[in-house]
């Protein structure tokens, strides 16, 4: 091999290239980092396009945010089913900063704030579309903003859960004395565990990661959810009766942490939060559709889909929205608005 001299004279010109180099490249780097957001987004359901809350919204918000001509601009990583923690860690690491994004129910984020519970009240919304006008109306403005002030988290979009939550059991339930005893998984949050006890159950606080193995251990008898989930996370080989009490129409919340909203660059978080709200509807229309798919498909798995008494489980409830206001006085204009809005 030959190695061809360097004169001094090539020498100190690329000497002095290089040196120029240097001096601009921290600005040409930085202008490259800064030409891609790079956000985290969290789901603790299964990677399941159809069926899973989660992915679905993830894929509307890829395809909204193409659509807005931020593509290139806004790079949104997807982890689902519980990859980077229990959704009640993924929460806080929300508020915290660390992570950006976290699709789920608007149940997990009343364990920092309480005054969320007030979605989560049993039988309080009559069905996801009566939901939509009562938030147009201005029932999720006070819920938004307490969110935003007590944990440094904004809910950018609202969409559904894949269905109103019902029971899943190991045995038929038809009336609350059915499901007298029965140890049923809700949320780790006290208002839907408190609304499981009032309809009788043996209320079970467990973190979602850990439902599959309880429920084949015989640690539960059963779950609160909705259809799409039971299908998707495979619930329904454990547990063969789904009773309709449709106790809970969850909505589902797209929450941003307030620390990324703050570094954004403003040309970018308006195209970014019309793309999440865009997101959100398509997902709602495709959540519709999912719950009667779901239940069908349950259904041909083998699970026994059970009609049950809603006014006998609905009577016993109606306190713990009573007692709610009593000790949150300010849920009541939020509980009024909702009541007052018609399907």
């Amino acid at each position: 091999m030959k190695t061809a001299p360097v004169s001094r004279r090539v020498l100190l010109k690329s000497s002095t290239a290089a040196a120029a180099w240097l001096a601009v490249s921290p600005a040409i780097i930085g202008r490259a980092q800064a030409a891609t957001l790079k956000l985290k987004c969290s789901s603790s359901l299964p990677n399941d396009p159809k069926y899973a809350n989660g992915r679905v919204y993830y894929d509307n918000l890829v395809k909204s945010l193409k659509a807005n001509g931020l593509g290139e601009q806004i790079d949104v990583t997807f982890f689902p089913d519980n990859q980077l923690g229990q959704e009640i860690d993924v929460i806080n690491s929300v508020k915290l900063g660390v992570i950006d994004l976290m699709v789920s129910g608007s149940s997990i984020s009343a364990n920092l704030v309480p005054l969320v519970g007030t979605f989560d009240l049993g039988y309080l919304f009559t069905s996801f579309p009566q939901q939509t006008k009562a938030f147009d109306a201005g029932a999720a403005k006070p819920i938004e903003d307490a969110l935003l002030k007590g944990a440094n988290i904004r809910i950018i979009s609202w969409a559904y859960n894949f269905g109103a939550r019902s029971v899943l059991a190991k045995k038929p339930v038809k009336t609350p004395e059915d499901l007298a005893g029965l140890k049923i998984r809700t949320l780790p949050n006290p208002v839907i565990t408190e609304c499981l006890r009032l309809m009788g159950a043996a209320a079970t606080p467990l973190a979602f990661g850990e439902i599959y193995t309880a429920l084949q251990a015989g640690v539960l008898d059963g779950l609160e959810h909705d259809p799409p989930t039971i299908l998707a996370s495979k619930f329904y080989e454990t547990a063969k009766h789904y009773a309709l009490t449709q106790h809970n129409f969850s909505p589902l919340a797209t929450y941003f942490s307030d620390a990324t909203f703050n570094r954004m660059d403003p040309k970018l978080r308006e195209g970014f939060l019309d793309a999440a709200k865009k997101a959100a509807a398509d997902t709602r229309s495709h959540g519709l559709e999912m719950e009667k798919e779901a239940l069908k498909t349950l259904a041909d798995k083998g699970v026994t889909i059970v009609e049950c008494d809603k006014d006998a489980f609905r009577k016993r409830v109606l306190p713990q929205t009573d007692n709610f206001v009593k000790a949150r006085p300010e849920a009541k204009p939020v509980v009024d608005m909702i009541r007052a809005t018609q399907a």
